[in-house]
């Protein structure tokens, strides 16, 4: 069946829809108005997405709410992922593997000393780890070394193999910026060779940290720096055309930043990990923190 609404005023249809003329256009100004500030919300994610490839959307929702206050943007959360869906910009996670731990060796490895241990403050508890890193390229071995507490990155450092070397220049690197604060400092690893290697332990010793290691296999006696693998390689480096060691490591020193300086991270209350470390915010922190294990250890009973 065919209409034909030619010649029928505003004033008609809007009758036949229960709607006045004023209703009419204050509908059609919120539409127009719900629009324009999704593109510029669209633009903006943009805009953050050239440095933060792959920002979750619950990272983006946070880095934006300041943005939305400024610009008088009323959108929630839900509203938010539609807009994300909608726009093709969620984000499709990458999952790889790639064994980067020889613990079959005959040096002497640790108990674990942080299990069911509250980080009370930066630079408590440092956790390290080497991961893969597979570029258009080639391929190279990254060492890093992140603060429990803050979250912030202290040490890394990229290299074309995996020998214990390398790993040392990144706890030098973390070494350099210690703040000596009032609790004894203790180093988290797995039990690779690496970390048990004599050099790596004498600089451990030399500089008065405690040395922790896992007890097995079980990925999560290190599940923070299997989180920061994670983080790095699936949100910054998963596509970058890599042709030499010294682009490689110009590249890391950039993402390195953008995530110390500028992601967001939950576990702290959605604030920077170089804010949370510098100890002005450690108040709040540690309310978050207790929170966090708390939910943890509720999570744990329910197994």
């Amino acid at each position: 069946m065919k209409y034909n609404f030619k010649g029928i005023s505003l004033v008609d249809l809007c009758s036949w829809f229960g709607l006045t003329r004023q209703a009419y256009y204050q509908n059609k100004h919120r539409v127009l108005k719900t629009a324009i500030e999704e593109e510029i919300l669209i633009l903006e994610i943009r805009g953050i997405r050239k440095k933060h490839k792959c920002l979750g959307g619950r990272k983006l929702f946070g880095k934006l709410e300041e943005f939305m206050y400024e610009h008088q943007i009323k959108m929630g959360r839900d509203a938010f992922f539609d807009l994300l869906r909608s726009g093709g910009l969620l984000v499709r996670r990458r999952k790889r593997h790639h064994v980067t731990t020889n613990s079959n060796h005959w040096m002497k490895k640790y108990p674990n000393l942080i299990k069911d241990l509250e980080p009370v403050s930066p630079n408590h508890i440092w956790v390290s780890d080497i991961t893969y890193w597979k570029t258009k390229g080639g391929h190279y071995y990254i060492s890093f070394i992140t603060d429990a507490y803050s979250r912030k990155i202290v040490g890394y450092q990229v290299a074309e193999t995996m020998e214990a070397i390398e790993s040392i220049y990144a706890l030098k690197m973390a070494l350099k910026g210690l703040d000596t604060r009032a609790f004894v400092l203790i180093h988290h690893s797995d039990r690779g060779s690496q970390y048990c290697s004599a050099g790596y332990v004498e600089l451990l010793r030399k500089n008065n940290i405690q040395i922790s290691m896992t007890e097995n296999g079980d990925p999560l006696e290190n599940a923070l720096a299997e989180r920061l693998n994670g983080i790095i390689k699936g949100e910054y480096l998963f596509d970058y055309q890599i042709d030499s060691l010294e682009e490689a490591k110009t590249i890391l020193e950039s993402v390195v930043g953008l995530y110390n300086e500028e992601r967001p991270h939950s576990s702290v209350g959605n604030m920077v990990p170089s804010q949370v470390h510098e100890g002005s915010l450690d108040k709040e922190v540690r309310r978050l923190w207790k929170n966090y294990y708390k939910k943890r250890e509720l999570s744990e009973m329910e197994k």
